[in-house]
């Protein structure tokens, strides 16, 4: 029987300027992908620029992780943002990114939505199709991770992308399938055993429990643990020790290369 794969990710270069807020370099030696800041909600040039370089230095995989133009409020409110402007967003973060990448020596390996983006488009039409219509127009080959069930991954996987279920070792779900709000008490999970425990469980048989005790089904081929959250780097670390000591092989779903033998595949306009 083959052993259980999963993906190890955390969001990374969420600070600005002189104020840091991710251990970047503390949890790129636990994670096999990287979720980094694009600008919009957070992280700089200069951020941005030192994580693609110490990720791919330690051969971690790089994602863009992309959201609403939000700095005062980290990403984490719904903006109506018009269809076309959150595409033209989406491709302007992707490719800031996608350049200190390659100067990095690689490139921009998937894309994950953040904050109210990410939740919004679990069941929000035009704008998971905005996203959806940037990363097609961008590069067809680019992966995006996402809730399973949500409108974005079926939006995604209609347009011929690449569409990776992902999972949340420290967040709590409700009986939908979908995340609890983090405006509700016990949304975000800090006992680092019990988030071991979850994410084993998640890995090797593909379901999760609900704050009521039922059973979500989430199967997912990337799990998250959140950089920003006090004792992240401890709580990685205990995550990635249960998983190998369950069998779990954790690797990323998108393998780097050299920048050298990539370039970006760009869609024929439908």
């Amino acid at each position: 029987m083959l052993a259980p794969v999963i993906d190890l990710n955390a969001d990374l270069g969420e600070g600005l300027g002189i104020w840091p807020l991710t251990d970047d370099d503390g949890l790129l030696d636990v994670i096999t992908s990287a979720n980094v800041a694009c600008g919009f909600h957070a992280g700089d040039p200069s951020i941005m620029r030192r994580v693609c370089a110490a990720a791919v230095e330690r051969g971690v995989v790089v994602g863009a992780q992309v959201g609403y133009r939000d700095l005062h409020g980290f990403g984490r409110r719904f903006l109506d943002v018009a269809p076309e402007e959150l595409t033209n967003d989406i491709l302007y973060q992707l490719g800031a990114l996608d350049a200190f990448a390659r100067v990095a020596g690689d490139r921009v390996r998937y894309l994950k939505p953040h904050g109210a983006l990410y939740n919004a488009i679990v069941s929000h039409e035009s704008q998971a199709a905005a996203v959806v219509e940037a990363v097609r127009r961008y590069d067809v080959l680019l992966p995006v991770l996402g809730l399973p069930g949500s409108v974005w991954l079926r939006l995604a996987t209609e347009a011929g992308l690449s569409a990776v279920p992902e999972a949340f070792a420290d967040r709590a779900y409700m009986p939908t399938g979908e995340l609890v709000s983090r405006r509700e008490p016990g949304a975000v999970l800090a006992d680092a055993a019990v988030i071991a425990e979850r994410s084993v469980r998640m890995a090797v048989s593909g379901q999760v429990a609900a704050v009521d005790g039922s059973i979500v089904d989430v199967a997912p081929r990337s799990l998250c643990v959140h950089g920003d959250t006090p004792g992240a780097v401890a709580v990685a670390r205990q995550v990635r020790a249960a998983l190998t000591a369950a069998a779990v092989d954790v690797r990323p779903f998108a393998a780097a290369t050299s920048a050298a033998a990539a370039t970006p595949t760009a869609a024929k306009p439908r």
